[in-house]
């Protein structure tokens, strides 16, 4: 069937989703997003799989409105990309739903939930299937205030509503600036269709290209939760859902990037290499700021939030690598960037609504985010231990999971810039490539923390000793992510020519002989690669696989110019079975050894204690210390009271104080902004005299100043 057949089904089920939640008693409104929304996200991943493997484009003409032009659904291998990422998360999602919100019943309606979330999910692919500026719009909208909702679920709450008005608040002025943008685009092209504003944008002048590019990288890195307009997500994370915190940051982010990618990748592709910089740094900067505070910070719905802060920024530091390697005519290396932009949000989606629902389950059974309280729990969870754990694995970049692949990739890309010309772009390359260096290593560091703090160690409150394991929805839900962070880690050579296909229309080339060449096929002497290349590859296991294994190879390969000729390569896959190998092969000799001994069980030494209390481990505040004294001059950290305490008669007093800091951005940008904005308004409160006189002077002064400016003009 044709993929709008699917769409059309799509919108159908999530039509009757609403009518059945608001029909049924609120005890079994939980079980509708498992019944409706999880075939409903099928129908997406058919529909839009069908459009990224053939590349036939879907238009569907809708309304035509006064004044606003004609309304109208299009669907391209771009938004078709971002519609199967949103597929494969609400699938999960969906059923672990149905057992996770039973929690709320008799507290909060479930029925209110329910339609909320089916309303969500349709604006969600509103919004990447509109044609126009105006049916975006509508959906865009919508999808802010849905979200906002679904946050401020637990209303009950002060801090939950204070932060979803933070969301709310921050998300329409995003909007704003994006709907002038919009203005701008629409009145050079005399239509809001996106396909007038593309074929228009080649006669704008570059002061109205920076206009529009600024105001359109501003609006939707809000939503994609960019430095310094994030300030929104560490705050609505913590007061969500858990299940709700999987979309907004597996789905609804994405839906920033996609903002970022339609507009200044493809209706007005970026053309001047500062804007390029712009989006280069601005990445760079999310993304050191992100993990820092990530790895820092003690609640762990909070922690993953400032992390997809540090995601959001790696996906737009190969975004802004994109786009300057095709200012500067280097067509492969653009669409080389292009397809890790994407590969990496894919991933963050996967890894990240699986962590998010793991926390979720934490929080749900051990009734706490504060890591300092948690611990011990893979003895009483020990299925969402392993699958955090994959979670976890794959967002630190570890082999053979899919978060190595594409930050791995990352890193590549940037190390490309050799073949620029342009010494200030290669500082910018070399300056953000050392920092997502750095951001590489301290995402190991969070995320061990994450791991052993939560599910290691010995319990260190009561709700923690107590905790059982989830049930089998939430099981499924998380094993079904948990095998797609290995699929996509394994298999890249199958997911690359998809994405390339997907951004070939963007850089007008194919690069996927450049990534992936086809060493399953490839004879001896070939165009692109030498003899004794090929050979060499060869020799080192290329073909390994070919004879049961369809595709172009295993290996993830590029092969530099004359000007930087290094040849970079990578196999998860082989990694993967050398990894069983090893493992499997010292597992078989510990075995084979431990049967000629004796083992004797003993009680473990504990420092001569007879047991290891909880507040005598260690915690996740001092697994962090180091890094916060070491980045001290970014934390900033005020003490506001100490406290000491004699222990006992021959130790010595214990000195305690309470610490807090001021996020660097508040601090750096928010801060001054607001104190020059009060100054402005106390001088301005200076003109209110209470004289009818001097107002009416005012007035006068004011229609001079016009009458001047129009006569000049």
């Amino acid at each position: 069937m044709e993929p709008y057949v699917f769409f059309l089904l799509f919108f159908a089920l999530c039509g009757l989703g609403i009518v059945l939640s608001a029909a049924v008693d609120d005890r079994h409104a939980s079980a509708i997003p498992a019944w409706i929304s999880s075939p409903a996200a099928v129908c997406l991943l058919i529909a839009a799989g069908g459009i990224l493997l053939s590349g036939h484009t879907l238009h569907i003409e809708l309304w035509s409105l006064p004044y606003l032009g004609q309304l109208s659904i299009t669907a391209d291998r771009i938004s078709a990309l971002f519609i199967f990422v949103a597929g494969l998360v609400y699938l999960p999602v969906s059923i672990y739903s149905s057992e996770y919100m039973k929690k709320y019943r008799g507290r909060y309606s479930l029925k209110s939930f329910s339609i909320f979330y089916h309303l969500l999910f349709a604006s969600i692919v509103t919004v990447f299937l509109a044609g126009d500026v105006v049916l975006f719009l509508i959906g865009w909208e919508a999808m802010s205030i849905l979200a906002y909702l679904l946050v401020s679920y637990e209303h009950e709450h002060e801090e939950n509503v204070q932060a979803g008005y933070l969301m709310l608040a921050m998300s329409e002025v995003g909007t704003l600036a994006v709907i002038i943008g919009f203005l701008v685009l629409g009145a050079s092209a005399g239509s809001l269709g996106f396909d007038s504003i593309r074929a228009a944008g080649v006669n704008l002048t570059d002061s109205v290209r920076w206009a529009v590019f600024l105001l359109t990288f501003l609006g939707f890195g809000v939503k994609a939760g960019l430095v310094p307009v994030s300030s929104w997500l560490p705050r609505a994370h913590p007061v969500a859902p858990g299940n709700v915190s999987a979309i907004l940051s597996g789905v609804i982010l994405n839906l920033g990037i996609y903002g970022i990618v339609r507009v200044n990748g493809d209706l007005l592709p970026v053309a001047s290499a500062g804007a390029g910089l712009v989006v280069l740094i601005v990445g760079a900067v999310s993304a050191l700021v992100g993990i820092l505070y990530a790895t820092t910070d003690n609640d762990l719905k909070k922690m993953l939030a400032h992390s997809s802060i540090e995601n959001m920024g790696i996906v737009t530091v190969s975004l802004g690598a994109a786009f300057l390697y095709k200012i500067y005519n280097h067509p492969d290396l653009a669409g080389i960037a292009l397809i890790v932009a994407f590969y990496h949000m894919a991933n963050h989606s996967i890894y990240k609504s699986l962590l998010f629902l793991g926390a979720g389950a934490v929080d749900n059974q051990a009734g706490s985010r504060n890591m300092n309280l948690l611990g011990g729990l893979i003895r009483k969870m020990p299925y969402t231990a392993f699958f955090f754990l994959v979670g976890a694995l794959s967002i630190a970049a570890l082999p053979p999971l899919n978060g190595f692949v594409s930050e791995w990739l990352t890193l590549q890309v940037l190390l490309q810039s050799a073949v620029l010309s342009a010494k200030g772009v290669k500082t910018a390359f070399v300056l953000c490539g050392a920092g997502l260096a750095l951001t590489a290593g301290l995402a190991v560091t969070c995320f061990v923390k994450a791991f052993a703090m939560n599910f290691l160690g010995t319990a260190r409150s009561r709700a923690a000793q107590k905790a059982v394991e989830i049930g089998a929805a939430m099981k499924a839900s998380m094993g079904w992510l948990a095998v797609l962070c290995l699929l996509l880690g394994i298999l890249p050579t199958y997911v690359i020519p998809v994405l390339n296909r997907t951004v070939s229309p963007l850089v007008h080339t194919s690069v996927v002989n450049e990534l992936v060449p086809p060493f399953f096929t490839i004879k001896k002497q070939n165009a692109q690669f030498s003899k004794a290349f090929v050979s060499g590859f060869h020799d080192l296991g290329a073909q390994v696989g070919r004879s049961i294994l369809p595709g172009r190879g295993l290996v993830v390969l590029h092969q530099g110019a004359a000007r930087n000729p290094v040849v970079f390569a990578m196999s998860t896959a082989y990694t993967l079975v050398v990894l069983v190998l090893l493992i499997g092969g010292a597992f078989l000799l510990t075995s084979l050894l431990a049967r000629k001994r004796t083992l004797t069980r003993r009680p473990a030494w504990d420092g001569g204690l007879r047991r290891l209390f909880a507040d005598m481990t260690y915690t996740a505040t001092g697994f962090s210390n180091p890094v916060r004294v070491v980045f001290d001059a970014i934390f900033r950290p005020t003490t506001v009271e100490n406290a000491g305490e004699t222990v006992a008669q021959h130790f010595r007093t214990a000195i305690g104080g309470d610490r807090y800091e001021i996020h660097v951005v508040d601090r750096a940008v928010y801060r001054p902004t607001t104190r020059c904005m009060l100054w402005l308004a106390n001088r301005v409160s200076r003109i209110h005299v209470g004289k009818i006189n001097t107002y009416a002077a005012y007035v006068l002064g004011t229609l001079l100043l016009f009458f001047l400016i129009n006569w000049v003009w």
